[in-house]
């Protein structure tokens, strides 16, 4: 058995979970869900979901990474041979999520390309779904979208180069340049942002309070969901990461560090966005509600409207706003990449550089099946399904797992010895009662969400999805480990 790698210092591992945590969502989905549920009054269910879920289960991830130092799927078998199934299940729609998620970054690739020549024209919508994402359109299956098809062989090559290296010399080296970079970029894109004429009604758009919808539990429901997305929580990246700590390492206040600088990229960004909303309001007459949107429609349909109107400036923030998304992404795309890279690795014995060669491959091959004429519409599935049913119930049954089977307290001495901050017998309670319970009651209004309104051909996606990952995942649980 070989040494476990390791990061060279806390500062790696700090950067590589801002990097795995501050992600697309941050940039085009945080301002959306700020404006729709309550303005202002929404930081109160917030900062709250950050109190009671986001810091006390990543903490507990931490300690379990951190305690176990080894693969989520040896972790998992460790605890109950059973369990190990579990794992699986959870790796594989984590690397499902890896495959659309390439789709998303090569379509902010083929606008970062458009962003120099503004090639997207007088018509952003039209552009978009011509040449990047397609429409909901089945007939249009048929063809593949080239641009985004380039772009998509071209970034599973990059998360290759970076993956197959040693998480030290790979994730870690470049999580410790892009995220800088990305903070930088943003940075300067808010601070001009804020300068626009017009910013001051964006943000007074985007902060008025509605103290009404405190009374509504779906904004509770929100502030939870945006909490568990934005950190990527319950996805084995935390779990795994931490598994690579060195010694003396403050876990909690790592975790700190890591949800503050999250929260506050996220918050700052939302400025920053209704900022340029309000500017293209002002300038163009545009009532903000137009404006409004999230997702693709805001950044690769609403902003480059914005940029066509703005002048020499807007040449300049065009490819700063795209390259920043593609940085996000990057350090994102190698969080969820390296829960199956590593639990694959660790079971069949291989070595990181041949697993992570054959499953780029893998992935590439499935994310080339999303760069058809529908790809938008096909990502737009997945991605509903696997979070809302799959990541969501999965990261329940962890909190039980970990918190009933294996034993919550059993973590504290790994966690208190050298962190600043302590944790408890409040943070205990949090995970074993509190947590549970609020992620069933989500999961629950989550599927009924999801399939209430499906339409036939969404079901058969999510059905092909849920049957690729149990027989995957019980094919893996059956094969015989390496050090056997």
């Amino acid at each position: 058995m070989t040494e476990r790698a390791q990061w060279d210092s806390s500062l790696s591992f700090i950067f590589a979970m801002i990097g795995a945590a501050v992600g697309l969502g941050n940039i085009w989905r945080f301002s959306y869900v700020l404006y729709s549920n309550g303005g202002g009054s929404f930081f109160i269910p917030y900062l709250i979901a950050i109190a009671i879920m986001g810091i006390p289960f990543l903490i507990l991830e931490y300690g379990v990474g951190f305690s176990f130092k080894e693969s989520y799927s040896k972790i998992m078998s460790d605890i109950n041979p059973k369990f190990e199934v579990i794992a699986w299940i959870l790796v594989l729609f984590v690397f499902v999520v890896t495959i659309y998620y390439m789709v998303i970054l090569s379509w902010d690739l083929v606008y970062l390309a458009s962003s120099f020549t503004f090639s997207w024209g007088t018509d952003a919508a039209q552009y978009f779904v011509s040449n990047v994402g397609g429409s909901s359109n089945l007939s249009n299956a048929s063809f593949l979208l080239i641009p985004t098809t380039v772009g998509v062989l071209l970034l599973w090559v990059i998360l290759w180069f970076i993956s197959h290296r040693n998480v030290d010399k790979g994730i870690g080296k470049v999580s410790k340049i892009l995220i800088p970079a990305l903070f930088v970029i943003m940075g300067c894109i808010i601070v001009y942002a804020l300068t626009l004429p017009g910013a001051g009604i964006g943000i007074s758009t985007l902060l008025t309070p509605d103290w009404a919808k405190l009374m509504d539990i779906n904004i509770w429901l929100a502030a939870f969901a945006q909490i568990i997305f934005s950190l990527s929580m319950g996805q084995a990246i935390a779990v795994t990461y931490a598994s690579y700590l060195p010694e003396n390492s403050k876990l909690i206040d790592n975790v700190l560090i890591v949800v503050a600088s999250n929260s506050l990229f996220e918050i700052c960004t939302a400025f920053g966005v209704f900022s340029i909303l309000g500017y293209m309001s002002y300038t163009g007459g545009t009532p903000m509600v137009q404006l409004i949107t999230e997702g693709t429609g805001l950044i690769f349909i609403v902003f480059p409207m914005i940029f066509n109107i703005m002048g020499p400036i807007g040449r300049i923030l065009a490819p700063l706003l795209f390259l920043a998304i593609l940085f996000a992404g990057i350090t994102s795309a190698l969080g969820f990449f390296e829960p199956m890279l590593n639990s694959t690795s660790e079971k069949l014995g291989w070595s990181r550089r041949r697993t992570a060669t054959i499953l780029s491959i893998v992935g590439c091959v499935f994310s080339l099946i999303l760069t058809t004429g529908i790809s938008s519409y096909l990502v737009g599935i997945i991605d509903g399904f696997v979070n809302e049913f799959g990541i969501l119930l999965l990261i329940g049954i962890q909190c039980i797992i970990f918190a009933w089977f294996y034993g919550v307290d059993r973590f504290l001495p790994a966690l208190n010895e050298h962190s600043t901050f302590k944790v408890g017998k409040i943070w205990s309670f949090v995970i074993k009662y509190l947590l549970p319970v609020v992620l069933i009651i989500m999961w629950i209004i989550g599927i009924i969400n999801l399939f209430s309104n499906a339409a036939q051909f969404e079901i058969i996606i999510d059905l092909i999805i849920i049957v690729a990952v149990l027989v995957v995942a019980a094919v893996m649980y059956k094969v015989k480990p390496a050090n056997d």
